[in-house]
């Protein structure tokens, strides 16, 4: 029998250091159990799934047999730092050969990080066959400190100082998408390269759209969408309803309350296994905001928000007495936070150069200023009252946002304007931005969000955006567009960057 020792050391191989967890003291009493019923769930698995998501909220996984995942799962695993430096194109946006200007020394030479794995979040997925498992990830550095570039850290801070005023954010997710269905063709590789995206997925669309709610239509996407609303269920997400929405195949998936981070980890689930569904179906699922398709009308990701005292398990929102159009002072100082920051955390909850095609004056749904209203969905903050389920919908974001750096950027502006107690103005504040530039521009200004963030991770986030941002401008002037000509229409550029991966 061959001797390899090199399986024995930690790092090597990919599988982290060993104890990894144990020396770092990485998991609480929750995670310590849960990683128990983990090992008795492996017998019945055959591979596992390891995730995290990038900056752009994107799934990077390896996948590794069971038998190795349960050393994986005390140890970590080693995966490389190339999430980090990639804009959406795969363009190397962060230097990794010289000092990246990003203040984290490990990107040197793109070295590996350690992906801890949370077992909390261990999901047997339903109906795969070689039976596999998915589960995601904490981001670390080698000596056991959390990775300055990890947006499920972002979250996961700004919860812990929720807790400290003994107050916990719900959260509940409200996600427009499209299905289509492929047609064949070539893979797309055509042309493609680092930052050089070939052709997007040759689609059809699924009906004609533009009959809201019309039965005979979800009728017509019943046999992709039925299936996923069962899978979902199986992943144990709080489902509440799958409707058809406006354009040809855009359907529209809510989900009860969930707490912050339960919900973050829901998005990324949702985005990933509804596209690996559709796929296996001859479908193409995309939560691009709009893809350059004939008819097709823009997708928004509403997020709902309140806020509960953990002392008295109390929706603080709720203003008492029943009346109607009415939420609580703490309610007001919630949406006076989300409105005062807007523009500066536009960029975490509209990431896209696409994304900002949809808050234009041509769609009246959609939010072109920081506003509030009740029960007004053309405002960018909509206030539903109902006393005890009282709550806000902000409407601002787009569907392929990363789902922790976007709820954690709105959690953390709310939870100011509610410590503060200000009452929030209607009226008098500047337009959102109009693109992709307009929002980088304000929110590398942005104070807060360094203390959001952290300055490496705001920093990288910058570099990305700007390498994405340069990038479509170099090709609309190779294209010789002018400006009118790129407002008018989804170019080919942005359906070739978000259209398949997103």
């Amino acid at each position: 029998m061959l001797s390899r020792p090199w399986s024995l050391r930690g790092g090597d191989g990919g599988v982290g250091r060993p104890a990894f967890v144990t020396e770092f003291a990485l998991w609480d009493d929750r995670q310590a159990a849960a990683a128990e019923r983990v090992e008795v769930e492996l017998d019945e698995v055959d591979l596992v799934r390891v995730v995290f998501g990038d900056p752009h909220g994107l799934a990077r996984s390896k996948t590794v047999p069971a038998d190795v995942f349960r050393t994986v799962l005390r140890n970590g695993m080693d995966f490389s730092a190339g999430p980090f430096l990639f804009d959406t194109g795969h363009a190397v946006a962060v230097d990794f050969l010289a000092d990246s200007g990003v203040g984290v020394g490990e990107l040197l030479g793109a070295g590996d990080f350690v992906l801890v794995p949370d077992p909390r979040t261990f999901q047997v997925l339903p109906g795969s066959e070689p039976r596999t498992a998915w589960v995601l990830g904490n981001e670390y550095l080698r000596d056991g400190s959390p990775h300055p570039l990890a947006s499920r850290d972002v979250l996961r801070r700004v919860v812990a100082e929720y807790a400290k005023h003994d107050l916990a954010p719900v959260i509940g997710l409200e996600v427009e998408w499209y299905l289509t269905r492929l047609a064949g063709g070539p893979p797309g590789n055509a042309g493609n390269g680092f930052g050089l995206q070939g052709p997007a997925p040759a689609v059809e669309a699924v009906n004609s759209g533009y009959q809201f709610n019309l039965d005979a239509h979800y009728d017509s996407v019943a046999e992709v969408a039925d299936p996923l609303a069962t899978m979902l269920m199986a992943l144990g997400l709080p489902l509440r309803s799958i409707e058809h929405e406006s354009g040809p195949g855009q359907l529209e998936t809510t989900f009860g309350p969930m707490l912050a981070m339960d919900a973050a980890d829901a998005m990324l689930l949702l985005r990933t296994q509804v596209k690996r569904a559709c796929r296996r179906r001859g479908f193409h699922a995309s939560f691009m905001t709009l893809p350059r398709l004939d008819g097709f009308d823009p997708s928004g990701w509403h997020l709902h928000q309140s806020v509960t005292s953990t002392k008295t398990d109390r929706n603080v929102f709720a203003p008492g007495g029943g009346a109607p159009d009415a939420i609580s002072p703490e309610g007001e100082g919630y949406v006076e936070g989300l409105l005062s920051h807007a523009r500066e955390f536009v960029l975490l909850s509209v990431p896209t150069v696409n994304g900002y095609r949809r808050m234009a004056p041509g769609f009246t749904l959609a939010p072109t200023a920081a506003d509030w209203r009740f029960e007004d969905r053309s405002a960018m903050v909509r206030v539903l009252s109902g006393d005890s389920a009282t709550h806000v919908e902000n409407r601002i974001g787009e569907p392929c946002a990363n789902p922790y750096l976007a709820i954690a950027s709105q959690l953390h502006a709310g939870l100011e304007g509610l410590l503060s107690g200000a009452p929030a103005n209607r009226t008098g504040r500047p337009a959102l931005p109009g693109s992709l530039r307009e929002a980088l521009d304000a929110f590398r200004g942005s104070v807060r969000a360094e203390e959001l963030l952290g300055a490496p991770l705001k920093t990288c986030l910058t570099k990305l955006k700007e390498s994405e941002a340069a990038r479509f401008d170099a090709w609309c002037a190779a294209e010789g567009l002018t400006a009118g000509e790129i407002a008018a229409e989804v170019t080919e550029w942005e359906h070739r960057e978000y259209f398949g991966v997103f």
